[in-house]
């Protein structure tokens, strides 16, 4: 490690010890799901000292709700020249997790990024590597990583439980049709906002109200679509449960089928992944929201819109039978010793017996408790259960289903070199020239 950057981590560490274990964060990106953790982060202790946002509303809408005597930029460059700050929280838009992450280590800040870890491979790559150099701590807002309820269904799993898992499903089902999030000309930005510095890496065009706020995540300029956002958290769990966290190959296939909307990202997704060992299918579909099948009375399920809908979730499909999990729960589906099926969860017993009793968990969403751990590792100088290493490996699942949708055909990665082995097309894809002058003198 460099001298300076030793002497900010140190003088770092002993401002939070020195001050009756304060943690004084600033917010980057202050829209509602940076509002929604950061509100967390205090419930645990933390002080907000800044708020950051190119959109001035919401950093005023931040500081209104976090902290009245905080200040607002609307550079988060000048948020992270406060040396009072410890941390910072990075709820933007994904093209820009990478810049301020970095020049956040750099600057001697700890840090919670929200998923997925970079607008691509590459910039990902650069967190881990700029986290490593700097010493700091960043954790990835995957919060399943803190629920309660994974680490049963992956002691259930490694111990043999469910017998041999070769199949996994992930999937995220919405019904959009007919319009999904519409159409809007191209105008004038609204007061407060700097849409270039919105912009910023990306390539520049003129502003349009679905780039902005709530339906950018459409745009593969800005995001990669709903596999980039929730695929991300549900890769990483199928991770942590498998215990594995490396594809030797990805295909997939898609389009754009219905919707004729804004952005550019397909209305219907499926990949197929080949770990060592099993499959793993996600699929994603806009222009249905049913989803897998699969009820227990009783259980709640995540964003569950009606009596049979599952329009989200995992499958583990053991030999002796499957878990169907989300982010709030899990059940197990039994297989019948006899090899009749005969329901699940809580049903009455096959007279032959079933090769797994039947078992079922409800839990609350884990959020609070990820914004939580976080403070608790910046105040104690430890590790976070997800740091920038581990939601790398998760990030780097869904790029590379985006990345084989983009290319029509199946790709061999290299996990260690980070590279598709022998496709130069491929590769070109794993990151982007940054816009300068945007780019902040960041590498990537």
């Amino acid at each position: 490690m460099q001298r300076r950057a030793f002497l900010v981590t140190a003088a770092s560490a002993q401002r939070i010890l020195g001050a009756n274990e304060r943690v004084v964060v600033g917010l980057i990106g202050c829209g509602g799901r940076g509002r929604y953790v950061a509100g967390f982060m205090r419930q645990a202790g933390a002080q907000f000292g800044a708020m950051a946002d190119v959109y001035l509303p919401n950093a005023e809408q931040a500081r209104q709700a976090l902290g009245p005597e905080a200040k607002v930029f609307q550079d988060f460059r000048r948020l992270l020249e406060i040396k009072e700050i410890d941390a910072v929280l990075v709820a933007t838009p994904d093209h820009w997790h990478a810049i301020p992450t970095i020049l956040a280590c750099q600057a001697g800040k700890d840090v919670y990024v929200e998923k997925p870890l970079g607008h691509s491979i590459k910039e990902g790559r650069a967190i881990v590597e700029a986290a490593r150099r700097s010493k700091r701590i960043v954790q990835v807002g995957t919060q399943q990583r803190s629920a309660t309820h994974f680490p049963e269904v992956a002691r259930i799993i490694q111990n043999g439980e469910l017998g041999d898992v070769r199949y996994v499903r992930v999937w995220n089902y919405v019904n959009m049709h007919p319009n999904g999030i519409g159409t809007e000309p191209d105008s004038d930005p609204p007061a407060g906002l700097d849409w270039d510095f919105y912009l910023g890496p990306a390539p520049k065009v003129p502003y349009n109200r679905k780039r902005f706020l709530g339906t950018y995540r459409w745009f593969f300029d800005y995001s990669g679509g709903y596999i980039t956002d929730y695929g991300a958290h549900r890769f990483d769990t199928v991770h942590q449960i498998m215990g594995v966290d490396t594809p030797k190959t990805v295909s997939a296939a898609g389009g754009r089928f219905s919707l004729r909307h804004a952005g550019d990202v397909p209305d219907v997704l499926q990949v197929t992944y080949e770990y060592p060992g099993f499959i793993l299918s996600y699929e994603a579909s806009n222009l249905n929201g049913h989803g897998m099948g699969g009820r227990t009375p009783g259980m709640k399920y995540y964003n569950a819109r009606g009596d049979v809908d599952r329009p989200n979730g995992m499958a583990f499909h053991g030999t002796n039978g499957t878990i169907f999990a989300d982010r709030i729960g899990f059940e197990i589906f039994p297989e019948s010793k006899s090899g009749r099926y005969f329901g699940g969860a809580g049903t009455a017993s096959d007279a032959g017996g079933y090769r797994i009793t039947p078992k079922q968990m409800n839990v609350t969403d884990a959020t609070s408790l990820h914004a939580r751990h976080f403070v608790e590792c910046v105040r104690e100088r430890k590790q976070p259960n997800a740091d920038a290493a581990i939601g790398h490996r998760s990030s780097i699942i869904p790029h590379l289903g985006n990345i084989a949708f983009k290319t029509g055909r199946k790709l061999r990665w290299d996990a260690v070199k980070e590279l598709f082995i022998g496709d130069a097309e491929a590769n070109r894809l794993l990151g982007r020239e940054p816009r300068k002058p945007w780019d902040f003198g960041v590498a990537i």
